[in-house]
């Protein structure tokens, strides 16, 4: 006789189940998941659609009955697949949008096979609720210290560093997957959706001991195509600031290294610099882009920092920030340079919050 399947809210620590498995489908998966989750769905996105479609242009029962087909042979193949070799103390935890027919279809075979397999109530919609009020309620709580600087200072660099020796960083453009600025997307990878950058957020601050300084970096309002949410934007304007001050020379070097995988797609990088029409002549554009072209990339850098990205960004607090309370000097982004600068920073830190 097979168990009842339980509906369970989302728990805190999911450590207890071998596995959660999301049956939405694979377009409701790239955009957002549980933190860890795999992706069984028990219809693909093209079938979900066709139901859907059925459901409104035909009849519910019709749309139930070719639903119902579909959902059996898609359990069938995670049966034959993925769930073919789980032993039989394997323990699920199994969502889909709200918990229903979905989920509880591929729970409740699961189940009767065997296996200990629990529900979330409220499915993925619980879960998103959860992530808002949890940004909402622990982004104003954080004792946030603000790493600012001109492009290619080293910030980045420096939470790194920080988060080595024991220190609590948030990385926002790692989470986002950008760097930043007119080039920080990744050539070879997307950015998240929205909501999954919201989720790796939330995963974040769960972690967090508001009792403890936390370092992150001077951002603008959107990083990349991402909007930063707005709880977190309003704790980063109006938090203590550290300025890393580092020479144009030391920035345009380390610039060019970090961004080295753009220089073997020239058509991208004119591109990019074609988006800066509004902003320099024709011929200073021109001249970038024969540079480039000649795989000039330390001159082009250079003069890419000081015609453009140093006359638009501020840190003297007549910005987004207040003025810095306090400034680093780096010199070089050597790993020695950057492990003194970390320690410094994290000795100024706490005395900015009291």
């Amino acid at each position: 006789m097979s168990r009842h399947v339980e509906n369970i809210s989302l728990p805190a620590d999911l450590s207890a189940f071998d596995e959660i498995i999301d049956a939405r489908s694979p377009g409701e998966f790239a955009e957002d998941r549980i933190s860890g989750a795999v992706n069984l769905p028990v219809l693909n996105d093209a079938e979900r659609s066709e139901v859907g479609t059925i459901h409104k242009q035909v009849s519910a029962f019709d749309a139930r009955k070719i639903g119902a087909a579909l959902v059996s042979r898609n359990i069938a193949h995670h049966l034959e697949t993925h769930l073919a070799n789980k032993p039989k103390d394997y323990r699920a935890l199994v969502y889909c949008w709200r918990g229903g027919q979905r989920s509880g279809s591929l729970a409740t075979v699961m189940n009767d096979v065997g296996w200990d397999v629990s529900l979330i109530s409220g499915g993925y919609k619980a879960y998103r609720s959860l992530v808002v009020e949890v940004i909402e309620t622990r982004a104003p709580a954080l004792k946030l210290v603000v790493l600012n600087g001109y492009t290619g200072a080293g910030k980045t660099l420096l939470l790194a560093e920080l988060d080595r020796i024991g220190e609590q960083v948030i990385d926002l453009e790692g989470m986002a997957n950008h760097k930043g600025s007119v080039f920080g997307g990744d050539p070879h990878a997307p950015q998240p959706a929205q909501k999954q950058f919201e989720s790796l957020l939330y995963e974040k601050l769960k972690q967090i001991d508001l009792d403890r300084p936390v370092y992150i970096e001077a951002e603008s309002a959107k990083i990349g195509r991402l909007n930063l949410p707005n709880p977190i934007w309003k704790k980063l304007k109006s938090s203590p600031v550290i300025e890393v001050d580092s020479p144009v020379e030391a920035r345009a070097r380390y610039l060019a290294g970090d961004y080295g995988e753009w220089v073997g797609n020239l058509d991208r990088v004119h591109e990019t610099i074609d988006r800066l029409s509004g902003f320099h002549s024709k011929a200073t554009l021109a001249r970038w882009k024969t540079m480039t072209e000649a795989g000039e990339w330390h001159p082009f850098v250079t003069e890419l920092l000081t015609e453009h990205y140093d006359n638009r960004y501020t840190v003297d607090g007549s910005g987004n920030y207040p003025v810095p309370s306090a400034t680093v000097p780096l010199s070089s982004h050597d790993p020695d340079s950057i492990a003194a600068a970390a320690k410094e920073i994290s000795k100024l830190g706490p005395p900015l919050l009291l």
